[in-house]
């Protein structure tokens, strides 16, 4: 697909469907000119959580030294092998990813990878920007997370790389549950003569 035709995956987390919030995430995604080309609600199981996220020991290892290096700076005891600390994170993900139902989603359009990722804002939603979905919507931080042993609560997921998209795409969805059909937006973001307007 060119970047006119691009696609990427969200998945509005537990909290966002208990927080009654899948509606105006929703809502934030349309306006932009994006459609949504499939949307479905489900309970997550293991293995799929697992082979989304894809996180190999070296990933592990190296966010397990950096709360190492944490716990010691704070004066807090270290009771695990590093490697330890980065694997909880996956366990956390998969406990909360796999406890409630989910709302996932393809949505396709122009630069959509980037334009999700922007409207979403940064995993931590104490960081992120006021405007974005995370900064607006929800309150909770790493440092919560981390004195909870658990993940953090930022409502959504969304495609990180354009590489990624299809990856992600297929672990959740079958290509026949995705429709492929022209919505008025595209013409009137991108269609270049404007054709008819006034016929």
């Amino acid at each position: 697909m060119d970047g006119k035709q691009e696609r990427t995956f969200i998945i509005i987390k537990h909290d966002g469907v208990q927080r009654s919030l899948v509606g105006e995430i929703i809502k934030r995604i349309e306006r932009t000119g994006l459609k949504i080309t499939a949307m479905k609600m489900f309970k997550a199981d293991e293995k799929s959580v697992l082979d989304h996220y894809g996180k190999d020991d070296a990933w592990c290892l190296e966010k397990g030294t950096k709360t190492v290096e944490n716990l010691k700076a704070a004066g807090r005891p270290v009771e695990k092998e590093a490697i330890e600390y980065g694997r909880d994170i996956i366990r956390a993900l998969v406990k909360f990813m796999t406890c409630g139902p989910i709302v996932a989603m393809v949505v396709e359009g122009s630069q959509a990878v980037g334009v999700v990722k922007k409207l979403v804002g940064g995993t931590e939603p104490l960081t992120s920007d006021v405007g974005t979905i995370r900064g607006d919507l929800t309150t909770d931080s790493y440092q919560l997370a981390n004195l909870d042993a658990r993940s953090v609560r930022n409502l959504i997921h969304c495609t990180d790389k354009v590489e990624e998209s299809e990856r992600e795409i297929n672990i959740w969805f079958k290509p026949e549950e995705i429709m492929n059909y022209t919505h008025i937006n595209e013409k009137v973001l991108h269609d270049i003569n404007l054709d008819g307007i006034f016929e």
